[in-house]
C-alpha cells in the first residue's frame, strides 16, 4: 500500500501537472471504484484544481466551488500519468478511472482482483471532514505530542504506528522500517515504553519517513512515479524474510497474519527471541523455537536428518 513517502511524492509530481488546470473530464472505467453519488462527477468537470493535499494515505484534489475528489489507492492501486500526445497504452484490465486535463490524463489503476481502490467526491469542508481519521502527522509532531498520542491507548507498537486514528500515513512497510531503526519489538506494548524508548521511536519515525521521501523523490527526478511498491531491495527488514539484516547479518524474521506480515530482526529488536508466528506455532506447537539460536539448531538438525536419509 502506498504510504506517506509514496503519497507525498505522487502529490509533488502531480502538482506542476494539474494544479491550476481545469478538470476536463472524469471517466469511470470500472463502476465499483466510485463510492459516492453526491456531488455527481459531472459537477466537478470544468472546474479548476486549486490545490492537492495528502489526507493520511489518500490524495485530495481541491477544486473550484469547494468541491473535492478523494483518491484512495489502498493496497494495489497506483496512479499513472499520460502526458498529452504521448504514445503508449495502459492495459484496459488495470484502469479504474481517468481524470483528463489539458496537460494529460491521470489514470487510476489496480492490479489483482480485490477491488479496494476507491474514488469519492465531496462537497464543502464538512463533506471532506468525513474522510479524516484524526491521525497525528508524524513529520510535524514534536516529541511530547508524539509521546502523548503513542500512549493514548495501550496497543502493540506495530498496531499503534499503523492505526490511522493515531498516526497519519504510516502502514505495514514503513512501520517495520521504523521499528527496526528504533531497535524495538513490534509486539512491545506502548504502556511499557520508557521515555528513552519513545524518544528513540520518535527519532526513528522522523528519520525513516524523511529519508525515504527524499530517496523516492530523487528516484523519480522530473518524471512520474512508476515503481511504487511496498517491497524494496534496500529496505532493512520489510519483505526481506530470511535475508540478512543489514545491521547484524542475522536472518530477518516474520509474523504472518491475515494478508499481512510483520518483518523484524530478532537480534536487533527482540534480544534474540523469536516472536510466535500463528501459522507456524500451530504447526510446531511445543517444538516452536523460542530463540534465534534454537531456530538455527532446529534448521540444522532437519538438514542433518535429511542428508542422512532413511535407515
Amino acid at each position: 500500500m502506498p504510504e506517506l513517502p509514496d503519497i507525498t511524492v505522487y502529490i509533488e509530481c502531480l502538482t506542476p501537472r494539474v494544479v491550476g488546470e481545469v478538470l476536463d473530464g472524469v471517466r469511470v472505467v470500472k463502476p465499483f471504484v466510485l463510492r459516492t453519488v453526491d456531488p455527481p462527477l459531472a459537477e466537478l468537470e470544468g472546474r479548476r484544481v486549486v490545490a492537492l493535499r495528502r489526507m493520511g494515505k489518500r490524495i485530495v484534489f481541491a477544486l473550484e466551488g469547494d468541491l473535492f475528489l478523494i483518491v484512495h489507492l489502498m493496497i494495489a492501486g497506483r496512479l499513472r500519468w499520460k502526458a498529452a500526445g504521448a504514445k503508449g497504452k495502459i492495459p484496459p484490465s488495470l484502469a479504474l478511472a481517468e481524470l483528463s486535463f489539458r496537460t494529460g490524463t491521470l489514470v487510476l489503476t489496480e492490479a489483482g482482483t480485490k477491488r479496494r481502490a476507491s474514488l469519492h467526491a465531496a462537497r464543502g469542508a464538512a463533506g471532506l471532514t468525513a474522510f479524516e481519521r484524526g491521525g497525528l502527522e508524524p513529520l510535524d509532531a514534536p516529541l511530547d505530542a508524539f509521546a502523548a498520542r503513542l500512549r493514548h491507548e495501550n496497543h502493540t507498537l506495530k498496531r499503534a504506528l499503523t492505526d490511522p486514528r493515531l498516526f497519519s500515513g504510516i502502514g505495514n512497510a514503513y512501520s517495520d522500517e521504523i521499528l527496526h531503526r528504533a531497535r524495538l519489538s513490534p509486539l512491545t506494548l506502548t504502556s511499557r515504553l520508557s521515555d528513552d524508548d519513545v524518544a528513540r521511536l520518535h527519532g526513528a519515525t522522523l528519520g525513516t519517513l524523511a529519508e525515504w521521501t527524499a530517496r523516492l523523490r530523487a528516484e523519480v527526478g522530473g518524471g512520474f512515479p512508476e515503481r511504487v511498491t511496498a517491497f524494496r531491495e534496500d529496505f532493512a527488514v520489510h519483505g526481506r524474510f530470511r535475508l540478512p539484516c543489514p545491521s547484524c547479518g542475522s536472518p530477518v524474521q516474520r509474523i504472518r497474519y491475515a494478508e499481512n506480515e510483520t518483518n523484524y530482526c530478532a537480534t536487533c529488536q527482540t534480544d534474540g527471541r523469536l516472536l510466535a508466528d500463528r501459522a507456524m506455532s500451530r504447526l510446531l506447537k511445543q517444538d516452536w523455537p523460542r530463540s534465534l539460536v534454537a531456530l538455527e539448531e532446529h534448521v540444522e538438525s532437519r538438514a542433518v536428518r535429511r542428508d542422512a536419509g532413511p535407515g
